[in-house]
């Protein structure tokens, strides 16, 4: 039996992501046109799951970017967008707005590589933001066990929640390929005998993006 399950989307494609930039909460420009399109294919699959079971509640952190995916899940689906700074991605410090090229030339590698080091003046570590973004979702869970719930998050979000409930240590080097507006679904189970387990259902499907705002192949 599932229990309560929680349903990640990407942000579709940003103006950020386009120009090869640190998009931080000061410099985030938001969706793209392609961007748009693409989670507005998103939200017409899961507003046609959402009529079937329908989820409990819709979060998304608060940078530009997630807000405007928030809010069109928000009116495909009829449910209020819960708007939350615990959702939101690293601080990048003096690197917002820098490209990334330049942050992690001087960082020597992206934030993961030297997990436990700021990439820039003022920035999180990798690790210390896993540490906070996975308690922020550690207590959300708590808060609302039995529920479906529906995220437009940054990729490192998701990062979090496999973080989480994989069970992986500090400075795990693992990878996750995490496509603009990807659907990744994670259900609690309870079998018979009353055991409790976190199953990954589904991770990065993007198949409702198949047309012209399909990902470009690697």
């Amino acid at each position: 039996m599932i229990t309560t399950e929680l349903v990640f989307v990407r942000h579709g494609e940003a103006q950020c992501n386009v120009d090869g930039v640190v998009g931080g909460p000061a410099t985030c420009t938001g969706l793209t046109t392609r961007g748009h399109a693409q989670v507005t294919l998103a939200a017409g699959r899961l507003a046609a799951e959402h009529r079937i079971l329908p989820f409990t509640a819709l979060y998304a952190g608060p940078r530009l970017r997630l807000r405007q995916t928030g809010e069109i899940l928000s009116q495909a689906l009829g449910l209020p967008l819960h708007t939350d700074r615990g959702l939101d991605g690293p601080d990048h410090g003096a690197a917002d707005g820098k490209p990334w090229t330049e942050v992690k030339t001087v960082a020597g590698g992206a934030p993961h590589v030297h997990p436990d080091q700021p990439w820039a003046e003022g920035s999180d570590t990798w690790n210390g933001y896993l540490q906070r973004a996975c308690a922020f979702l550690r207590g959300l869970i708590a808060n609302h066990q039995g529920d479906r719930l529906l995220f437009a998050s940054h990729g490192e979000t998701v990062v979090v929640a496999h973080t989480l409930l994989l069970g992986l240590g500090p400075g795990t080097d693992a990878g996750f390929a995490i496509s603009h507006a990807s659907i990744s679904r994670w259900q609690h189970h309870r079998n018979r005998l009353g055991q409790d387990r976190w199953l990954l259902d589904v991770h990065n499907d993007t198949a409702h993006l198949a047309g012209p705002v399909s990902e470009p192949a690697p």
